[in-house]
């Protein structure tokens, strides 16, 4: 899902939960975190239960070696939330939080050959010439679970402007990844050759950032009820 997409999904939602709330009070906050930038819609449920909706974005690059390639990930972080708050007891500023994420986050990959212009697949040594471009791409499960706790209520009483803090973990699951090599000329044995040690690079790189499957969340927000 593209980043306008997205901000039209979630902005969809806010706008029907806005009018299921209308003779309600409800909150919006701007949050900043582990996650990127992020605002939400903050509604009353029940006694003790705000359900929380919004959206996040966050552009995150780094590198990471697998076997013997470093690779480039070009990363966009997206994320939907459908959050629910409990309140231990009335007035407390504690909070459990469970919902699930929709997870468009992706990593596009981008292997480089080493300083004698060689690639190492496999325990297989290829020239630079003969692998062309090594690029691939990384995403994660789309429904994924989260679990936390929090500070801070958008919805108190007290006063309209408040502060919040969020500590948790998005499930994400096992990476699902994509590498091929584009660009072989060499030989039709060689691109073949090449092509079966090009996977088996891809089963170790989708294990390497399975490391990743578990997300943490860490989040500060401000918020305003309305």
């Amino acid at each position: 899902m593209s980043l306008n997409k997205t901000v039209r999904a979630a902005l969809g939602c806010a706008v029907l939960l806005t009018a299921a709330c209308a003779h309600a009070q409800v909150g919006l906050t701007l949050d900043a975190g582990t996650t990127g930038a992020g605002v939400h819609l903050v509604v009353p449920m029940e006694t003790f239960l705000n359900g929380r909706f919004g959206i996040n974005y966050f552009k995150h690059d780094f590198e990471k070696r697998s076997g013997l390639v470093d690779y480039q990930l070009d990363g966009k972080l997206q994320t939907i939330d459908a959050l629910f708050d409990w309140y231990l007891r009335p007035g407390s500023p504690f909070r459990l939080t469970g919902g699930v994420i929709y997870n468009g986050t992706r990593f596009d990959a981008v292997g480089s050959a080493d300083r004698a212009g060689k690639f190492s697949l496999n325990g297989k040594e290829y020239s630079a010439a003969d692998v062309g471009v090594l690029k691939g791409s990384v995403n994660f499960r789309k429904a994924a679970p989260y679990l936390g706790i929090g500070w801070g209520n958008a919805l108190s009483q007290d006063k309209r402007l408040n502060f919040s803090a969020d500590l948790g973990a998005i499930y994400q699951g096992k990476a699902h990844v994509n590498l091929v090599s584009i660009g072989c000329t060499t030989s039709r044995t060689v691109c073949t050759a090449l092509a079966n040690d090009v996977s088996v690079e891809e089963l170790r790189l989708a294990e390497d950032v399975s490391d990743y499957k578990f997300y943490p969340v860490l989040r500060a927000s401000i918020s305003y009820r309305f």
